[in-house]
């Protein structure tokens, strides 16, 4: 080896360990390109790939890394990236090519002369397959605890970690939820306290979130988010990515950050597409989730569709859908058809059955309400969480209130007010105040609803929550419209894209060619929106309104849209053209949109650009001083705005 490629690969190596993934995958790749790297170095390759967003790269090393220790006569070795393999596939929803690696890598054991790692990391591989696949939860633990035993036999942290782990998950599912919970606080301690590979701590963290989503136990989410977020800053590692995202989302969704959760749950979906495509649909649910509550109807139901794609149940959320919809029987039917399908996972009735109670209330349905009330508190009694106890004391309540025995519901709504407020919750606060002014209004007494409800209405604009504040607005009688409040003043880069050409573009095709044009023309925006840090305010017909925080991030965007539009053009023949206008301005931001002149600015400059044309207002160039050439100015008057803007062309080709 030259000493030019062995300086790469020193390269490489060093920049792994100090996890500058990107840097060690091109040096590495590089070194790799001149002279064959050994199976060691594809391994660290594979995972820097991983970790740097190439599983396609990382799945190609691990394949020649296997190659290479069958070789050498390493069946341990070989056999442990042959495991790696097993669970890509597996996560990949490739089930066939994932067995077949799980069964080459037993074979390899067989004729290990000894015990080595990887006989520890197939019982772990066997024990996620049991939780994930079919929910044997027994089998599950039988195969982790031959994990840690093996782990214990050859002073290995990381398998023993993962095997109590997997171990608590399966104890929590099992019901014997405290002792669970006492092994994967356990596990956790170790990841994030830095005893660990990043990628091990990155699979315990996420499990760990898992756990603590399925028991509705937020509180001790947001502290082991805190935690390794605090191990990633220590460790240089900038975050893991699919269904970690994802779990950031529901956390941040749940204290009521609407906007930073889609944004983290919208990246998730582009990586999880790579990644893991079961767990792809928990992204898309997530955003539909947000969507909803925002009274993104339409924006709701395309997540929830993408979502049941992927083969994720869109439950409650496609009922709670119907329900917004005004299609009470609907909702009604479809709820019910889905928790009938879970009625042996007390994980998914705890989730499902908040909304069976909602829609079962709306219906009229008080007799199968009481019943799901009854169970939900059964629930509580056994998951003995914050967030499940408020949960039905907010059932328990509007089912009294329903049954005219408004006193007694005022003590348990505002008992579940309290728990909510005490957890950090400030929708579910809100929803709890709002049932809390309709008790003490049918109570008789006028004071204290009207006060609940414009606290619970201020919380809801806040938020951004668009129904539910209307649904309080109408209760107080106030006719002064959420879009009339003035929100808080932000400075913030608006970019507004939209599609040349679209109607003839329609005709031209026909409907479905142009749904599915769409459709990509949709998922290749967000996916470089999602990697420059851009926000999804909304969809405008055929475009999209997204705001930045840093305008030189905004103009990075632009480029690279309109670059991966030029670049399609001449590898498959077409793509749109599509206009793409930017604006930094201050703006009134209420939750999840904005409002105010420069948004208005920001849309006349889109539209005044030409297919293929970035425009943009000469202050938002000057403020982010731009790489790229840009044409000289020009005075240009925009429709419904006194005042002549000067904008310039941003030259991307």
């Amino acid at each position: 080896m030259s000493q030019l490629i062995e300086d790469r690969v020193q390269q490489g190596r060093a920049a792994y360990h100090r996890h500058a993934w990107q840097e060690a995958l091109e040096s590495l790749r590089s070194a790799d390109s001149k002279t064959p790297l050994s199976p060691e170095d594809l391994d660290l390759l594979a995972e820097s790939a991983w970790f740097a967003g190439d599983p396609d790269v990382a799945t190609e090393a691990r394949e020649r890394a296997h190659a290479g220790y069958v070789k050498q006569g390493d069946q341990c070795h070989a056999a442990g990236m042959a495991l790696q393999l097993a669970l890509g596939h597996f996560e990949r929803l490739e089930s066939a090519i994932g067995n077949g690696w799980l069964g080459r890598a037993r074979r390899l054991l067989e004729q290990s002369p000894s015990e080595c790692p990887a006989h520890g990391w197939q019982a772990a591989l066997l024990a996620y397959l049991a939780l994930r696949m079919s929910g044997d939860q027994t089998e599950a633990l039988r195969q982790a605890e031959l994990a840690e035993e093996i782990g214990q036999r050859l002073a290995n942290p990381a398998i023993q970690a993962l095997a109590l782990q997997v171990q608590g998950y399966a104890l929590v599912g099992l019901g014997r939820i405290d002792e669970g919970l006492a092994l994967i606080d356990e596990s956790t301690v170790a990841a994030v306290s830095g005893d660990l590979d990043p990628l091990t701590t990155g699979r315990i963290y996420c499990s760990t979130i898992s756990v603590c989503r399925d028991l509705a136990d937020w509180r001790r989410a947001a502290e082991w988010t805190d935690a390794a977020e605090r191990w990633c800053h220590r460790q240089g590692v900038s975050g893991f990515p699919g269904i970690c995202r994802v779990h950031r989302a529901e956390i941040m969704q749940f204290r009521g950050l609407w906007a930073d959760a889609e944004r983290e749950a919208r990246r998730a979906c582009d990586e999880l597409s790579r990644y893991d495509l079961m767990l792809s649909g928990e992204a898309q649910y997530a955003v539909g989730e947000v969507r909803l509550r925002v009274g993104d109807l339409a924006g709701s139901f395309d997540a929830f569709r993408r979502a049941h794609e992927l083969s994720r149940e869109p439950e409650p959320g496609m009922s709670l859908l119907r329900l917004a919809q005004g299609d009470v029987a609907a909702a009604n039917i479809s709820i019910k058809r889905a928790l009938t399908g879970v009625e042996s996972h007390t994980f998914s009735k705890a989730r499902l059955l908040p909304a069976v109670v909602e829609i079962g209330l709306a219906a009229g349905d008080i007799g199968s309400v009481a019943t799901h009330v009854d169970e939900l508190e059964r629930i509580a009694g056994s998951f003995r969480t914050t967030a499940v106890t408020a949960t039905a004391e907010f059932a328990r309540g509007r089912l009294l209130l329903a049954q005219g025995d408004a006193s007694t519901a005022v003590a348990r709504l505002r008992h579940a007010m309290e728990l909510w407020h005490e957890i950090g919750a400030p929708y579910e606060t809100a929803r709890a105040r709002t049932a809390l002014g309709e008790a003490l209004r049918a109570d008789g007494d006028e004071t204290a609803a009207r006060f609940e409800f414009e606290s619970a209405k201020a919380a809801f604009e806040r938020l951004g929550a668009l129904p539910d504040a209307k649904h309080v607005g109408e209760l107080l009688g106030d006719e002064l419209s959420i879009a009339s409040r003035a929100g808080d003043r932000v400075k913030r880069t608006f970019v507004f894209t939209d599609i040349v050409g679209s109607t003839p573009l329609v005709e031209a095709l026909g409907d479905d060619a142009w749904e599915e044009l769409i459709h990509w023309h949709d998922q290749t925006l967000r996916t470089i929106f999602n990697r420059y840090g851009g926000t999804e305010v909304k969809q405008t017909g055929d475009g999209f309104l997204v705001v930045f925080e840093d305008a030189s991030a905004a103009i990075e965007s632009a480029v690279a849209v309109q670059r991966s539009l030029a670049e399609h053009r001449r590898s498959h023949g077409f793509s749109p053209q599509v206009r793409i206008g930017l604006h930094q301005a201050e703006a009134s931001s209420r939750a999840m949109d904005f409002s105010g002149r420069g948004v208005h600015e920001a849309a006349r400059i889109g539209a005044l650009a030409a297919g293929g044309q970035i425009l943009a207002s000469i202050q938002t160039v000057q403020s982010a001083g731009t790489r790229f050439p840009v044409s000289a100015s020009q005075s240009v008057n925009l429709k419904g705005v006194s005042q002549p803007a000067e904008v310039v062309t941003v030259e991307w080709t």
